[in-house]
């Protein structure tokens, strides 16, 4: 019988010869469900709704109808965590503004890093404390050589219902066909212009006919829905909103508006911050419904 996440933390610094800053490092990588505001679209229900992220769920009243309540991971709100997210990697084939400097980041030493059977471990034990949903992410998680593999080995992990994966896209479509097979089945595509040359600008980089066409092998192997995840700036992509709507017309892609927001070393001005109340008036498609604001389980 494996030992519940909380006991294997403990044993783990009792235990192993990193010292408490590296386990730090190490545990890092893992984060146990995580919110925050983004708007989703969909043309086929005809509806644009605004979406309030969390990766909670409220324990029943009858105890008799949740697991063990020692087993599971709950908060000091009486929630339960289901949700876990993984980064697999700090690295990352594109350099967008808002997230990376042109030189990269200092890169966490490869032996501190979690191995593919630490992962698989660390993962087993959320899942045996009542996590059913994982994504992998990164820096760009397709990079990492044993994506496949590690895939595999986590979809198998009974009790996990969701395995999911945000990616950039740019190697996404030759290996989603192997991924798929291992057991992916949701996939978030980070696309923040259909526009080549913007997206050339933004990421530092080439690759805007790859991702593309990572959007086009998703639909074609059958996901549903494909999710494009896009960072709204203004000035820089704010008047493509209703262009990233349309691609919802005909296929089963959602797209999730995600706002502009700051964080410890990219790049941010307050003026490129386009709220999420203001995308919506942008949108002007008479077919759809604003759904009045509620909290859903979504993540991105």
């Amino acid at each position: 019988m494996p030992p519940s996440i909380f006991r294997f933390f403990h044993w783990h610094l009792r235990h192993n010869s990193l010292t408490s800053a590296s386990f730090s490092s190490r545990a890092s990588l893992l984060s146990a469900s995580s919110s925050g505001q983004n708007i989703t679209t969909s043309h086929h229900n005809g509806s644009l709704s605004k979406m309030y992220s969390t990766s909670c769920e409220t324990l029943s009243e009858d105890p008799s109808k949740d697991r063990a309540i020692s087993d599971m991971l709950i908060d000091s709100f009486g929630r339960m965590h289901t949700y876990l997210r993984i980064s697999l990697t700090e690295r990352c084939n594109l350099r967008c503004h808002y997230c990376m400097p042109a030189e990269g980041v200092e890169l966490t030493p490869s032996p501190q890093l979690l191995s593919q059977d630490e992962i698989v471990r660390l993962a087993s034990l959320f899942v045996s404390s009542g996590v059913d949903k994982i994504r992998l992410t990164g820096g760009e998680p397709t990079i990492r050589k044993d994506i496949e593999e590690l895939c595999l080995q986590l979809s198998n992990l009974k009790g996990l219902k969701t395995l999911a994966m945000t990616t950039n896209g740019i190697t996404l479509g030759k290996k989603l066909p192997k991924l798929k097979e291992s057991g992916l089945n949701l996939v978030n595509i980070s696309l923040d212009t259909l526009v080549p040359e913007k997206f050339e600008f933004m990421t530092r980089r080439k690759g805007h006919g790859r991702v593309m066409e990572s959007i086009d092998a998703a639909v074609k192997l059958g996901y549903n829905p494909v999710k494009v995840n896009c960072v709204v700036m203004r000035g820089f992509n704010d008047d493509e909103i209703c262009d990233f709507v349309e691609l919802t017309r005909e296929r089963p892609i959602n797209v999730r508006f995600i706002e502009f927001m700051p964080f410890d070393g990219n790049v941010w001005n307050v003026k490129k911050l386009v709220p999420y109340a203001e995308m919506l008036v942008k949108v002007g498609f008479r077919e759809f419904k604003i759904i009045p604001q509620r909290q859903l389980r979504i993540s991105g």
